[in-house]
């Protein structure tokens, strides 16, 4: 009897992460809205991003190229679609192909809910449209976004990344 082949799995199309910083809701709320902290801490481990248009008022468009450490760059553009001063930060994120065209859509929610002198930060990432390419991009979604949040608590705390 031959097994059965089983069906590739895909990844999921959303993530919900969570983490408590140490750190004011204020100050980790001010690391998503400034550019030049944005720079610092966006992107997986061993990834350095360059911000060339953050701007965090609805309607303005977002781009940011992360350069990973074998030289890639993977580029990513979007909109801000609501700033919420320091409780909420709504985006749209759309990673692009080496010919720039978007390879899957993304709505992004961070919010920051004050917890004791500290911040906990709830991030919701939902991918609203894809291409047949994007599920081996997608699959790393939940890493990279559990070491880009590893990093800004970094930041924040003022430790190296």
């Amino acid at each position: 009897m031959t097994p059965k082949k089983q069906p590739a799995r895909t990844p999921p199309d959303e993530i919900t992460l969570s983490r408590v910083l140490d750190a004011p809701r204020e100050l980790v709320f001010s690391a998503w809205t400034d550019p030049a902290h944005v720079a610092e801490w966006w992107g997986p481990g061993g990834f350095t991003s360059k911000v060339i248009a953050w701007d965090s008022r609805p309607g303005s468009p977002i781009r940011i190229d992360m350069h990973a450490p074998n030289g890639v760059v993977y580029p990513m553009n979007g909109t801000m679609i609501e700033v919420v001063p320091p409780e909420r930060f709504v985006f749209t994120a759309a990673a692009l192909d080496g010919e720039g065209r978007s390879m899957f859509d993304v709505l992004t929610t961070a919010t920051f809910a004050e917890q004791g002198g500290k911040t906990r930060l709830t991030l919701n990432a939902r991918v609203t449209r894809k291409t047949p390419q994007a599920d081996q991009h997608i699959k790393g979604m939940k890493a990279g976004w559990t070491q880009s949040l590893e990093r800004l608590a970094a930041f924040v705390m003022g430790r190296p990344k």
